[in-house]
């Protein structure tokens, strides 16, 4: 019979009590640590559904971008509906938002859950893959980019990220916008031949995109290129500037005037945290305003921010050390009244949210049973056999210190033990 493998560039992740799937606990630990965050700052949670109509895509993240032309889980559905996977969070929040007819209200909302991109998997980075996300909705630009730095910076903090660097940039008001594409249209133009068949069709429909381009010889021929910080506002520059100068004790922040995102629907403020950490693909959070997205899949004028961090990535360049929870291995060595020390078990659970009760369910000898328990990195055995169950007592013995002696405590006494655990 012919062996099923799971799909290329989407992996199995299984926790595991002892460090034989590390990367698994860590991407687990690095959600965990989001969620505490997320709830700090006060931020609401919210759960789209992984598939969407694929015109939601096309209308959103743009038809010019690699994401919609190349990288779409697309297919047709039994009413033949063209659906698709989502590659991003965004979209599908503002969708939600418009459907529901809350895009008349604030919104300061928060995701996690998995995304998919059609793509050579790389470091960091697979086919199927986990992304948080971060969506201020209702807010006008200025207080809502702070908080979002604020938000930023106490990540890295947490989850003590090696040198992050944010850098952030402005594509200005629409006239600004509106200007500086036709300056660079007209920069390009004389060279259209040089740039290659994507960068030809993003001339034509969002200049700006050309900016983000990967060819190295198109990043030669835009080293002359026009600057976009030569038609900001003064209020553009005035709002980066404020950035930098409030968050400089807490990260390194640098203006970078070339930085524009990959996505058609940015519209303000843009950023992108890096780490030299990850090499060439070096981005592991990014965003920016969006003001114009929520009118454009058919809602009201909502203006909005907000950023996605690659779960993976950022795992990958995490240095937090998760506090476990003392682990406790409760092991039975009885064949007569076993439902009463899973009670023991059971009672001994709801005493205490700060530890893990292993209940080991095999019928395998003690050595064999404690065995398991070192491997499982258990801090204590609680051991019941018959002799215990009749004298209603436990055996207590602790597997962090070498050659240390075991308790005989009465269940009462096992409680307390356990109640002052920390």
């Amino acid at each position: 019979m012919e062996k099923i493998n799971s799909l290329t560039g989407m992996l199995d992740l299984i926790s595991s009590k002892s460090d034989q799937n590390e990367f698994a606990n860590k991407i687990f630990s690095t959600e965990e640590s989001l969620r505490v965050i997320f709830e700090n700052f006060s931020l609401c949670e919210i759960r789209t559904p992984a598939l969407e109509n694929t015109n939601l895509f096309k209308r959103s993240v743009g038809d010019t971008s690699d994401i919609v032309n190349k990288e779409l889980y697309t297919f047709l559905d039994k009413n033949e509906k063209s659906i698709s996977l989502r590659p991003e969070g965004t979209a599908s929040v503002i969708r939600s938002v418009v459907e529901k007819k809350l895009d008349g209200q604030l919104h300061k909302l928060w995701y996690l859950g998995p995304m998919w991109r059609y793509e050579r998997p790389q470091k960091g980075r697979f086919r199927q893959f986990n992304q948080a996300g971060v969506e201020i909705l209702g807010y006008e630009e200025g207080v809502a980019e702070f908080d979002l730095v604020s938000l930023i910076c106490s990540i890295n903090k947490e989850l003590k990220i090696h040198e992050p660097i944010l850098k952030i940039n402005h594509l200005g008001d629409k006239d600004a916008k509106k200007e500086y594409c036709k300056a660079l249209t007209d920069f390009l133009k004389p060279m259209e031949n040089d740039l290659d068949e994507k960068d030809q069709e993003r001339l034509k429909k969002n200049p700006l995109r050309i900016l983000d381009s990967k060819n190295e010889e198109i990043k030669k021929i835009l080293v002359n290129a026009p600057s976009i910080s030569d038609f900001l506002p003064s209020s553009s520059i005035d709002l980066l500037t404020k950035l930098k100068k409030t968050f400089s004790d807490d990260c390194n922040i640098q203006i970078d005037y070339n930085l524009v995102r990959g996505l058609d629907y940015y519209t303000g403020l843009v950023f992108e945290a890096i780490s030299s950490d990850l090499g060439a693909q070096d981005a592991y959070l990014g965003g920016g305003r969006y003001d114009s997205l929520c009118k454009n899949l058919g809602g009201k004028d909502l203006p909005a921010i907000g950023m996605a961090i690659g779960i993976e990535r950022l795992t990958l360049i995490s240095n937090y050390k998760h506090k476990n929870k003392t682990s406790i291995s409760f092991i039975i060595i009885s064949g007569n009244e076993e439902p009463k020390a899973y009670k023991i078990a059971h009672d001994l659970r709801a005493l205490n949210k700060q530890i893990n009760i292993d209940v080991q369910l095999s019928y395998a000898s003690l050595k064999s049973k404690l065995r398991k328990a070192n491997k499982n990195n258990a801090s204590y055995a609680v051991i019941i056999g018959d002799e215990e169950l009749t004298s209603n007592t436990a055996i207590l013995k602790s597997l962090k210190e070498k050659d240390s002696e075991q308790s005989i405590l009465k269940i009462d006494e096992l409680k307390k033990f356990i109640l002052n655990l920390e």
